[in-house]
């Protein structure tokens, strides 16, 4: 069976998503430890972590947290997708999946922040394709040169 699951992290994960994230180049896989011990330990928190497997290999991921300060507004902080398994819906399933996880609760909207790079364009356009809309760009905020951009959609009325 081929089929796509979507379903909480767990501990034995790691080890696998961390490879996913490293196959992207785009993000320190070494920080994963550190970014789920609270999630992963007694205090869960808010935080909200799914991977995508097929044939219980994880090949993709995605984390969101709860803005502060705010009201029910989350911020998708990561998604990854196995670098073998992009272009074939894995992202945006995962992402679906996060937004349903988000209404059931009553949350009210989704930020997602990125590079204006051009390595990200795909990574843009994915986001315009899914709903999201460009809100800001912030000028060389992740270093000179790199702008943030940030794209918003409503969860809930």
């Amino acid at each position: 069976m081929n089929t796509l699951n979507i379903r909480p992290l767990a501990a034995e994960d790691l080890i696998a998503a961390k490879a996913v994230v490293d196959s992207t180049g785009l993000f320190p896989g070494e920080m994963l430890h550190d970014m789920t011990a609270a999630y992963l330990g007694a205090d869960s928190g808010d935080e909200l972590w799914f991977v995508a497997s097929r044939n219980d290999a994880v090949i993709g991921l995605v984390y969101c947290a709860p803005e502060r300060l705010t009201d029910r507004t989350w911020n998708l902080l990561l998604i990854a997708v196995l670098d073998t398994e992009q272009g074939k819906g894995v992202g945006s399933r995962l992402t679906a999946h996060l937004e349903t996880a988000l209404s059931n609760r009553r949350e009210r909207l989704l930020l997602v922040e990125t590079s204006a790079l051009p390595e990200f364009d795909r990574t843009r356009a994915v986001y315009r394709k899914l709903g999201y809309v460009e809100v800001a760009r912030i000028p060389a905020f992740y270093a000179a040169g790199e702008d943030k951009v940030v794209f918003w959609k409503m969860l809930t009325g």
